[in-house]
């Protein structure tokens, strides 16, 4: 009996210390000279939940004038606050710029938070695994960085997270016929909410205006 007692208690601890908490969803959508990204507000530790009224996760950070999304294990939240705190002149603005961070950052893991291993699934690949996938809107555009740290730039619409599948497929359906993207993203990170077992709470939104594109501002001031 004591042992089966100390075995729930191990089963209730590390869900709530090692379990992927943000499983989440995280969408970006640029149209009509804006950015828009959205996340939910969901919390899980393991198989078990939390009411919204006792926790809300917020996933989004500010980090100048980008806003960056992060899902899967939860202590990226607290490594990412600390983190930042020390890089205010952080600068994630293009393709160059986010890798550029994203490899100091790698190194930085393992220097200063020496409880952060390395996590690589796929044994054939040389690269390692941050075990986490990132989604950042600025004006210039939407990048994501999955977890071998490569970046890639979505010139419509795109999403992270395990309710990914299910706000893809509503972006792709909503954005030609919604020109405005704050709608497409609240009603694509509600589908996700809506459908996924990890997804859910309220949909929080951040919209920027796009950046211009050089030479654009000459040719109306010629006309």
């Amino acid at each position: 009996m004591r042992a089966a007692k100390r075995e729930i208690s191990t089963v209730f601890s590390r869900a709530s210390v090692y379990a992927p908490a943000p499983m989440s969803i995280a969408v970006a959508v640029k149209s009509q000279g804006r950015v828009v990204i959205a996340c939910d507000t969901k919390r899980t530790f393991g198989s078990g939940e939390v009411p919204e009224a006792n926790l809300s996760d917020m996933k989004l950070r500010k980090v100048g004038n980008s806003y960056l999304a992060t899902t899967g294990w939860g202590l990226y939240s607290n490594i990412l606050d600390d983190y930042l705190a020390t890089r205010r002149n952080a600068r994630l603005v293009d393709a160059r710029s986010i890798f550029a961070f994203f490899r100091v950052f790698w190194k930085d893991l393992h220097q200063r938070y020496s409880f952060v291993s390395d996590q690589r699934h796929d044994d054939e690949s040389p690269f390692g695994d941050l075990d986490a996938s990132f989604l950042i809107a600025c004006p210039n555009g939407i990048y994501s960085v999955a977890c071998d740290m490569s970046v890639t730039e979505f010139q419509q619409y795109y999403a992270i997270g395990s309710g990914a599948p299910y706000a893809l497929g509503a972006m792709h359906a909503l954005y030609k016929e919604s020109g405005d993207p704050d709608v497409v993203a609240r009603k694509a990170t509600e589908a996700a909410m809506g459908l996924d077992l990890y997804c859910g709470g309220t949909v929080t939104a951040f919209s920027m205006r796009g950046a211009t594109k050089r030479g654009a501002s000459k040719r109306k001031k010629k006309r």
